[in-house]
This record gives structure tokens, C-alpha cells and sequence, in this order.
């Protein structure tokens, strides 16, 4: 498929290296020119993912939004959370009608404290069917240097999450799908108030057992607050739940 990431940090730089590692053309964008040069022309993120000495063949990179998202399959959001709604503006009226756009943003916009699902299908106008959003414990730099990881992609059309899945599926990265998008974004963006209280007790020079408590514990708080929201509590138990918590509060600052 013709996939487009939008936004060359080091999370959709990644992203983007593990869809072409799938075997599709990949499209990165970005407003950093160094950036786009680096990537075009000599297959390496510099700025964003120097720990990637190239970058797969089949990746390129514009700044050109129309040229960016023309006739793609899969666009892939990688903005910054809080910047999301404007920068997603510019391009309304470029998405193909039929491209599925999926977000690998975590986070609660803080003016209207909504999801990013909200947010992508607001400032796109786009229909829940064609919306995915992709969350699990992933942290960019193992996924980059090709270490065995999933992830979990949730869209309200299982079919349309089956063919993001399809597309970021590699032999050391594996795609689960579900059809809970509140329950996936909430787990992404609620996750990290539980890391920052591991965090702050792990300053405060406090050991493992109290680690374990605030993640269970908050894991229970996170779950029960999802069930309120519409979220199936079962997602919190998975990768995007349990694993990406996980994941956060136990990688190095």
C-alpha cells in the first residue's frame, strides 16, 4: 500500500521504517527541510532518529502536504498532541475520500480535554469508520533497532483495522486489533498520570513494592474510569492497558 506518516519525530520516523519494513512505499512529511533532505536523499533522520544508520529504500519524505498525502492508503498522524488540531487543519481538504487515517498520538487536548480521536475526526471531518488509532508499549527506539514488539490498532470498522494491522506487520512487530477506540486512547494518554506517580515515588527513594502498588492500583482506577467512559474493560488488560503502562513506568528516564 502507498502509506504517509505526518510528522518525522523519532515515533512516526519509527512507525514509518516498520510499514516500509512491511513492505509498502512510505511517504514521510515534515516542515523541517533538514529534515525531508535528510530523509529523501540520504535515508536518515539526523535531527529526530540518528540511532537508525539508514533508513529502508522505500521511504521518502516531502513538504509538500498535497504531494504528501496524494492518493494514499494510510495516513499516519505523528504530531505533537497539542498541536494536532491545528496543524491537521491544513490538510481537510486533501485527504483522499478513501484513505483511512490513523493516530499514533497519546494525550487529552487541554482546551476541550478530548481524546485524539475526537480531535483527528473533528479537525479532518472524518467519519468513525475511516479512523484508527494504534497504542501499546512502544518505545521508539527498541521498535527502531528492530527488537520484538506489538501494539494494538483499534478502529470502529474491525475491516479497516485489520488493513492498518496488516500494514505495520513485520516479522518483529505484530498488530493486534479491537474495535474499543475510547478504551485504546484512554489507556495511551491516562497511563502516564500512573508513570509520573512511579516516578515521583522512585525519587522520593521508595523501592519496588511501592512501584507495584501505584501500578496496580492505578491500572484499577484507569480501568474503572474507562467503564464510565464507554471503554471495554477488557482492553486495559492487554498491550495497551497493562503492556503500555508497563512499559512506561519501567523504561529509563
Amino acid at each position: 500500500m502507498k502509506c504517509t506518516v505526518l510528522g518525522a519525530g523519532a515515533w512516526g520516523t519509527t512507525f514509518g521504517q516498520v510499514m516500509a519494513d512491511a513492505g509498502n512505499d512510505v511517504t514521510m512529511w515534515a516542515i523541517e527541510p533538514e529534515i525531508v533532505e535528510g530523509i529523501r536523499d540520504r535515508h536518515h533522520n539526523a535531527v529526530r532518529l540518528p540511532s537508525v544508520a539508514k533508513l529502508p529504500d522505500n521511504m521518502t519524505a516531502t513538504g509538500d502536504r498535497a504531494q504528501a498525502v496524494k492518493d494514499a492508503d494510510i495516513i499516519v498522524v505523528a504530531i505533537a498532541a497539542q498541536f494536532a488540531r491545528v496543524a491537521l487543519a491544513e490538510f481537510k481538504d486533501l485527504i483522499p475520500d478513501t484513505a483511512v487515517v490513523v493516530s499514533l498520538m497519546k494525550g487529552i487536548e487541554r482546551n476541550t480535554k478530548k481524546r485524539m480521536d475526537e480531535v483527528v475526526r473533528e479537525a479532518l471531518d472524518l467519519p468513525a469508520e475511516r479512523f484508527a488509532a494504534v497504542s501499546g508499549p512502544n518505545l521508539s527506539k527498541e521498535i527502531a533497532d528492530r527488537q520484538p514488539a506489538a501494539t494494538v490498532v483499534a478502529c470502529e470498522n474491525l475491516d479497516n483495522a485489520r488493513k492498518v494491522a496488516s500494514a505495520c506487520t513485520t516479522s518483529y512487530f505484530k498488530a493486534f486489533i479491537t474495535s474499543d477506540v475510547i478504551g485504546l486512547e484512554m489507556c495511551g494518554s491516562l497511563k502516564n498520570v500512573v508513570a509520573l506517580a512511579v516516578g515521583m515515588a522512585r525519587g522520593a527513594g521508595y523501592g519496588e513494592n511501592t512501584a507495584a502498588m501505584i501500578e496496580t492500583r492505578g491500572l484499577a482506577e484507569l480501568t474503572a474510569l474507562g467503564k464510565a467512559a464507554g471503554a471495554d474493560p477488557k482492553t486495559f488488560a492487554g498491550l495497551a492497558g497493562v503492556g503500555d503502562l508497563t512499559a512506561t513506568c519501567g523504561s529509563p528516564p
